[in-house]
């Protein structure tokens, strides 16, 4: 029995002391793992945009997208289809994995017929009506902010890290975001966001993700702006994934030439 006992209690010593051991993870790399989360080479899309006013009148936007990685630089391209008024606009973006250069932006306008490259100033400028801006839609690395775990809470069912986040630049758009990480699965499941004078901004839901082919796709999310009372809803359907993509199809050319 002594012996029993003896052994008994040095499993559970050598269990404690295996979970102790564990590392904590910092807000940095926790921020790390949902920027590094697996994703496919290539993908294609159609994506509906649903804007909501603040009295309830919806527009929707039926638009194609294609993503590609290139290795050192992840190209994006998408062609707005319906409806007539927007249709044969287009809008690309090149993220690089070099740290320290920030993503390439283009958007064709038919009425213009000329590709307009998205000046860093104009980064902040909300996309098509939307309540993303060109930046949201960009590629922004961990190391462009600090971040700390402010705690751990359930959302949803989901265990999620709370991240808070502050610009590296004290002229970035934002002051301050809130990120709740479901662990694991390193999916930003909801983000809030502050403005550049500290003021609550807007909010980012997703509500539904799903694992196709091995990878955590987000299927639809919703941006919703406090201030402005006004509502953008994202689906993605039809996912092909590296379904082989054409390399010249990320180009000044074929934004012009459209679908």
């Amino acid at each position: 029995m002594k012996f029993k006992m003896s052994l008994l209690s040095a499993i559970i010593l050598a269990g404690s002391v295996s979970v102790l051991a564990q590392p904590k993870l910092t807000g940095l790399q926790v921020m790390e793992k949902v920027y590094n989360r697996p994703f496919p080479k290539e993908m294609e899309a159609d994506l509906t945009m649903i804007l909501i006013s603040s009295s309830g009148n919806q527009r929707v936007r039926e638009i194609h997208q294609y993503i590609k990685d290139f290795g050192k630089v992840e190209k994006k391209i998408m062609f707005f289809v319906k409806p007539a008024d927007v249709r044969n606009t287009s809008f690309m973006n090149w993220s690089y994995d070099d740290p320290n250069k920030s993503d390439d932006q283009w958007i064709y306008l038919p009425a213009l017929k000329k590709v307009k490259r998205i000046s860093s100033d104009s980064k902040g400028d909300y996309f098509m009506g939307s309540d993303f801006t060109y930046d949201d839609l960009g590629d922004r690395k961990p190391t462009d902010d600090t971040h700390k775990i402010l705690r751990e809470e359930k959302v949803n069912g989901e265990d999620c890290y709370v991240i808070e986040s502050h610009p590296q630049n004290k002229d970035y758009m934002y002051s301050k975001t809130l990120t709740w990480v479901i662990k694991g699965k390193w999916i930003g499941l909801q983000k809030k966001f502050w403005d550049e004078d500290g003021d609550y901004l807007k909010s980012l839901h997703i509500k539904k993700y799903d694992k196709i082919q091995g990878f955590w796709m987000i299927e639809r999310v919703e941006m919703d702006n406090v201030q402005s009372n006004h509502k953008t809803i994202m689906k993605l359907s039809n996912i092909k994934i590296n379904s082989g993509i054409r390399n010249n199809m990320f180009t000044e050319r074929m934004m012009k030439r459209g679908l």
